[in-house]
């Protein structure tokens, strides 16, 4: 078991503030739609917490941003730019994760300080980061104040269709949280990956030596 440093200290420490942001986000969220089923606090400080929460995760996120657009870090979200590299590569991971991994058989990917993302990860986080994280921020300073922005409201189709966008983001990034915790628990241990996002280092087994006997 070899040990690499693929996780700095910066992508850390924005990890963690975003995981923790967006339990608040989710537990505020709730409160705030769904007042009458249940009370984890009054409505105005769910409201408050909500907002602020999210303006800390705006900023955390050109952190990140600007982290990775001012490093030579960039690469680890470089897209595989041969169709036919990247459809084998994302068929070995489905596999891996259909059966593969029930069978003992080794992850097909081996990560690096630049290529810490498998096939699939690798066009997921970019969908997420640049496209979903950002509308995601968007409709929620709308619908912060309503009133300062009540023309681009009116212009994207109303309240009720930024409202839609908003919660339907909601849904898709508890979905996304469900799955990335069980994800992370599949390395050579239950604890391994998530102690990497603590230390920085990943533990990678030795890939296979290549026997040129026949």
């Amino acid at each position: 078991m070899e040990k690499l440093y693929i996780h700095p200290l910066p992508v850390r420490l924005w990890h963690w503030t975003n995981a923790l942001g967006f339990l608040l986000l989710i537990a505020t969220g709730l409160q705030i739609r769904y007042l009458d089923l249940f009370q984890l606090m009054p409505f105005r400080t769910a409201v408050v917490v909500h907002n602020w929460i999210g303006f800390i995760l705006i900023a955390n996120f050109f952190v990140w941003l600007g982290y990775y657009l001012s490093s030579d870090k960039i690469k680890v979200y470089h897209p595989e730019l041969s169709p036919k590299k990247y459809f084998e590569a994302s068929f070995r991971q489905i596999q891996f994760y259909g059966y593969g991994i029930f069978r003992g058989e080794p992850n097909p990917h081996h990560p690096s300080a630049y290529k810490k993302f498998n096939a699939l990860q690798s066009m997921l986080y970019q969908i997420i980061m640049m496209l979903l994280v950002p509308i995601m921020f968007f409709t929620g300073l709308l619908l912060w104040d309503v009133g300062r922005f009540s023309s681009i409201v009116e212009m994207l189709g109303g309240v009720r269709v930024v409202d839609t966008v908003h919660v339907l983001l909601f849904i898709v990034f508890c979905g996304f949280m469900i799955v990335h915790v069980y994800l992370a628990s599949l390395g050579h241990t239950a604890s391994a990956h998530f102690k990497a996002m603590i230390t920085g280092y990943e533990e990678v087994e030795d890939e296979p030596a290549q026997d040129g006997t026949h």
